[in-house]
């Protein structure tokens, strides 16, 4: 993927936070972004925004979609393939957490993270497959340094990550005959609205949502005989405890 412009891209949760930033690099590379959202104003909102931001004629389409719904995902991935005829590159970045003892978590609360962060990712892999090998395309997961570092209150959110870090990987030997390139990407502490959270200016020292962004076209330019599978990526000075 020498030659990046007007390729195309599904981002799953791609209107604020890491996905946001990935659709943003992306669109600065020249291509084209189709970024979903469950609510289809946040979705067409952050498209007009980076459409706003375009500084080589790529273009941006928001799309009301469920990860936790293959069905929704199916009608999300043909969306793009009757927008853009083709679909280059796929980011499973929608994810949800909820923190809690095992005690106090919730069935729905297990449910809704593992159907968002796991399921969400199978189905949006199955949903593109055919596509992706029709492009010799790239499917790239976001997953965390939870997905290899247990603690405590985590139960729900840590076999999310465990499970599509290795998922993907297994997804990356499935795929690679067809050139389809897999990797993903294993962020510690990041600026985003994740879970609640506001960025502000304490986040000055965590991991940007750009620096995702960023990391992803790295990705998608290295030489195709080279593939980063799995990418840790730390904050170079945490605060100290």
């Amino acid at each position: 993927m020498n030659s990046l412009k007007n390729k195309v891209a599904l981002i799953t949760g791609g209107t604020k936070g890491i996905g946001y930033g990935i659709a943003q690099a992306l669109l600065n590379e020249g291509i084209h972004v189709a970024v979903t959202s469950r609510n289809k104003v946040s979705a067409k909102k952050a498209a007009d925004t980076l459409n706003s931001n375009s500084i080589l004629g790529a273009k941006a389409i928001g799309l009301e979609a469920d990860v936790r719904d293959y069905e929704s995902q199916q009608q999300a991935v043909q969306s793009v393939l009757d927008h853009f005829d083709q679909l280059d590159i796929v980011v499973a970045n929608a994810g949800v957490g909820h923190f809690a003892s095992i005690e106090d978590l919730s069935v729905e609360q297990w449910n809704e993270t593992l159907d968002t962060n796991l399921s969400g990712a199978f189905y949006s892999i199955k949903s593109s497959i055919e596509a992706l090998k029709k492009s010799e395309g790239y499917f790239i997961t976001i997953s965390s340094l939870a997905g290899t570092n247990f603690f405590a209150s985590a139960s729900a959110y840590n076999a999310s990550k465990f499970g599509v870090t290795g998922f993907t990987q297994a997804v990356m030997l499935d795929l690679r005959k067809y050139n389809i390139k897999v990797s993903t990407i294993m962020p510690g502490s990041v600026a985003t609205y994740f879970n609640g959270h506001i960025p502000n200016e304490s986040d000055a020292w965590k991991i940007q949502s750009e620096d995702i962004g960023e990391l992803v076209v790295d990705l998608i330019k290295m030489n195709p005989r080279t593939l980063p599978s799995k990418i840790e990526v730390r904050p170079t000075m945490p605060p100290s405890k």
